[in-house]
């Protein structure tokens, strides 16, 4: 039995490979509790063969600043590099606006001398004998030294001698080797910060199946001591799972082009998808923090089902991002929560049967639903219950055009493919607003990232930085040797059916941000789709190679399909086990591929 599990803010998602599913609440203070039982009341006392698991432990670790006192070892004179940063500002014109604090203290930061050139080469010898004695309350090391994606000769020796004292150390070159001084450092220092709870969360999960394996960002799984050893690779761990899956449920309805929406209870997270695969992002902030590490472009707001609504002082309607999570929950939960929800909402203004029972929590409380409400202010419960969901459908068309229109993709040209448990009740009101022609909701659409993990493939994420950026030649050799070796990392002798795909990041001479694309001779293009123009007459340089290795999943998520489903007219609430779809009027939803319900507006 192979088995998937997917750790949400409000529920834990299970999925086995026979179809069946469960839906737990999730336990906040011991988030490996809920997967824990979870599985032990899925499998009935059997043992998976195969545990994947998404989760988003590391993610709320840095968004509340509940990771490992850090030290930080750098070249003499870049101490404050994590402090500097860059020069831009997280809101131009908010005077109140400020970075977050950086995640490692003046008085942990030390230096060491000896460097690196930029083509990196030994410009001055390392000396080991700065190497200070740290204090006893550090609890873990980041190691980033100057043009360590180059040459990590520097870094390694640090490294070595640090781990020799016993200390638990991450050195940039072994979780993000690429240029970029500043973020490469934060990748690291990140990296290090979350070890230590995020290591002792994961492996207390290996117990549950002959082998577990975790979801990382860039949509793959891998083993799970290796995941615990590097948790900025999981940041995007659950949500990269529901993108798979939503691709491909596209992808068979004759959408390769779509824009995934998942609306879970915290926050929505949306992926564009081109020719049916997810697109990929070399760098991506969170809390704050500008990472440098492979993922899928997914970008999240804070807005879900449980987002609270409030009136600011301005007398103005916000939704989010605060989240009643699983505790206390919205008040239509019934389990002490009083403040108003998007989920309240939608149960007021009729998109949620108001005799739904919720897994685990027992039926809906329309009267409680009503109070918190009304409690806002604003009317009557239905006057406000549809105030709040303009305001939240608002920001998530604002999310949607953002990976698309910003992306110099047109909407009107793509599918939205809804799931969690969220998604499909507010889907066809964006696709109206950006005229996007279809609205896919997959089969298991409750729990789609659940069955995206439990179909992910095994995969190895390499990248190489290219030290003459002008040399294609050199850099097509470098991502053949680098596909090679993912491909050994991955299956070893047995090459069956492992895949490689190469990748390059592209600028043109002077440019300070590059672009990703399969050949070097296709960046023209892809620049001047992004941007509007190209420039034959600059040369263009490469930067970096990039190689992914995978082998399929011996799970096909196309067998995990629902019982077949009905057509309908809006407007129609349609009820499922694992989340509830709303049809309004104009819609007709109409049985498609692969299980999905394919939702187009109605002719005439």
């Amino acid at each position: 039995m192979h088995v998937a599990s997917d750790t949400g803010g409000t529920f834990t998602d299970l999925v086995a490979d026979d179809g069946r599913i469960l839906k737990v609440p999730s336990t906040p203070d011991d988030p490996g509790r809920a997967v824990r039982q979870g599985v032990e009341r899925l499998v009935e006392g059997k043992r998976p063969s195969i545990l994947g698991h998404g989760t988003t432990v590391g993610t709320n670790a840095l968004l509340e600043r509940r990771g490992a006192t850090v030290a930080l070892v750098t070249n003499e004179g870049f101490a404050d590099l994590i402090e500097i940063g860059r020069q831009d500002r997280p809101s131009l014109y908010d005077q109140s606006a400020d970075r977050p604090d950086p995640l490692v203290a003046r008085a942990h930061r030390y230096e060491v001398r000896g460097r690196l050139g930029p083509d990196g080469r030994e410009a001055e010898p390392l000396d080991l004998s700065s190497l200070p004695v740290l204090p006893d309350d550090v609890e873990a090391v980041a190691v980033c030294l100057l043009h360590a994606d180059l040459d990590a000769v520097h870094e390694r020796t640090v490294a070595g001698a640090l781990r020799d004292r016993g200390l638990d150390v991450t050195a940039s070159h072994e979780v993000s080797p690429e240029f970029r001084e500043y973020e490469r450092t934060v990748t690291t220092v990140v990296d290090a910060y979350l070890r230590p709870r995020c290591r002792d969360y994961v492996n207390g999960l290996v117990g549950l199946a002959d082998e577990v394996l975790v979801m990382t960002s860039s949509g793959g799984l891998v083993a799970a001591r290796a995941a615990a050893e590097h948790p900025v690779s999981l940041l995007l761990s659950g949500p990269a799972g529901g993108v798979l899956a939503g691709a491909a449920a596209a992808a068979a309805n004759g959408w390769p082009d779509a824009v995934t929406f998942d609306m879970g209870g915290t926050s929505t997270d949306v992926c564009l998808v081109l020719d049916g695969r997810p697109s990929p992002a070399a760098d991506r902030v969170v809390g704050g923090f500008a990472l440098r590490s492979p993922s899928l472009d997914v970008h999240t707001i804070g807005a879900g089902g449980g987002s609270i609504a409030r009136v600011d002082a301005g007398g103005a309607l916000a939704v989010g991002p605060r989240s009643a999570g699983a505790v206390p929950g919205p008040a239509c939960y019934g389990l002490g929560g009083t403040e108003p929800t998007v989920t309240d909402a939608d149960l007021v203004a009729g998109r949620i049967p108001p005799d739904l029972v919720l897994p685990g929590l027992g039926p809906v409380d329309l009267a409680a639903a009503r109070t918190a409400l009304g409690a806002l202010g604003l009317g009557d419960a239905v006057g406000a219950a549809g105030a709040v969901l303009a305001v939240v459908d608002a920001a998530m068309e604002l999310a949607v055009r953002r990976v698309s229109i910003e992306r110099g993709v047109d909407p009107r040209g793509l599918a939205l493919v809804a799931f969690g448990g969220a998604g499909p009740l507010h889907a066809c009101t964006l696709a109206d607003a950006l005229g996007m022609p279809a609205v896919i909701v997959p089969a298991r659409a409750g729990v789609l990232s659940a069955v995206g993990i439990l179909g992910a493939p095994r995969q190895v994420d390499l990248v190489e930085s290219c030290p003459d950026p002008l040399d294609h030649a050199d850099a097509r050799r470098r991502a053949s040797v680098l596909g090679e070796r993912a491909a050994r990392q991955l299956g070893g002798d047995d090459l069956t059916e492992v895949s490689v795909d190469l990748s390059f990041d592209c600028r043109y001479a002077g440019q300070s941000h590059e672009l990703g694309v399969d050949d070097i001779d296709g960046f023209a293009a892809e620049h001047e789709r992004r941007n509007g123009y190209a420039r034959s007459d600059v040369p263009v340089e490469v930067i970096a190679v990039r190689a992914v290795a995978r082998r399929p999943s011996p799970t096909d998520m196309a067998g995990l399909s629902t019982p077949a489903r009905q057509a309908a007219r809006g407007p129609v609430v349609v009820a499922e086990p694992d989340c509830t779809i709303w049809v309004p009027d104009g819609w007709t939803a109409q049985p498609g591929e692969a299980g999905a319900l394919v939702l187009t507006r109605v002719e005439g």
